[in-house]
């Protein structure tokens, strides 16, 4: 029996570049041995996850998740919690591409992407949930994480990497302090914070430095709460980021692997949102617990890689 494939993209991501490519992206798949067809998701709320656990149930061999970070997190949604669970493959095509980044697989050239599966390698990769939801790349809590889905798609569209810049100079001077209750498997935190993340890669928000000992499909979560709320010490932690990973060792930072962590405010009156994947997921209280080696997913990893991230 033929093996197949479902090339589930979003058509307006990377100024429409995958669609552009589409017939050269399906002769890829082709050549790898997959029967292959495609599906355009839409405006419908869920659209790629609908479509995701909708062909995994129909009993494809490879799901493409085609798109930015939004995409892939949607697609993981549909199938990670079914028995049967397709391999995975990414054509990134979105503003950061944590996720591909972490992968080593092309970014914005989505046939170039999509030529990795012609290398025949993929690893077992570690899947979050956080309560009910998914996620791949990071869970994240706090001002400065609302970031990421508080960026207008038409500016990620326009402007790219810059987006976030421009949001960044705008969020950081409006920090707020969170009441915060974060267990996690050696020990509480119980303070004041600014932001917290639970990290799955080594890749967060286009920087491979936030994580520098990140393993892929170890069962555990970095966990980074950061304690201060003082603007100047806020940026000399981005300082010891973009300068080699020295913040891991800052007294204004817990940094810690956990299996499982629950979040909650201690201020009844306080909304804490939490980001996955760069989208809203919810407000805590939320539980995290991390899904060791759960799908499989098309790499395209050196030896050194294959070393140090897994």
């Amino acid at each position: 029996m033929n093996k197949r494939a479902r090339i589930i993209y979003n058509p307006t991501s990377g100024r429409e570049a995958i669609r552009r490519d589409l017939v050269d992206i399906l002769s890829v798949y082709e050549k790898a041995g997959y029967e292959t067809s495609a599906f355009a998701t839409t405006a419908s709320p869920k659209s790629a996850e609908n479509e995701a656990r909708r062909a995994a149930l129909d009993g494809f061999d490879l799901l493409v998740a085609a798109g930015g970070d939004g995409t892939i997190n949607e697609v993981v949604n549909g199938i990670a919690s079914l028995d049967h669970r397709p391999k995975l493959a990414i054509i990134p095509a979105g503003t950061t591409n944590d996720f591909a980044r972490a992968l080593r697989i092309p970014r914005n050239e989505p046939f170039e992407a999509a030529s990795v599966i012609l290398k025949d390698q993929s690893a077992l990769m570690d899947v979050g949930r956080a309560n009910e939801e998914y996620f791949i790349n990071i869970a994240a809590g706090g001002s400065i994480s609302e970031l990421t889905y508080k960026v207008p798609s038409k500016l990620k569209s326009m402007y790219g990497y810059l987006a976030y810049v421009v949001k960044g100079a705008e969020l950081i001077p409006r920090t707020k302090p969170m009441h915060l209750r974060v267990k996690y498997d050696e020990g509480v935190y119980e303070g004041l914070s600014s932001m917290f993340f639970l990290a799955l890669t080594n890749s967060v928000g286009g920087f491979e430095s936030i994580v520098p000992d990140a393993k892929l499909n170890d069962g555990k979560f970095t966990v980074l709460i950061v304690k201060t709320t003082k603007i100047p010490e806020i940026m000399t932690l981005i300082t010891e980021v973009l300068n080699g990973g020295r913040h891991v060792d800052d007294p204004n930072l817990i940094y810690v692997k956990s299996s499982h962590v629950e979040v909650e405010s201690l201020n009844a009156d306080e909304q804490v949102m939490v980001n996955l994947d760069g989208e809203y997921g919810g407000d805590a209280p939320m539980v995290f617990d991390n899904y060791q080696r759960h799908i499989e997913i098309v790499s395209n990893f050196s030896e050194k890689d294959q070393k140090n991230l897994l």
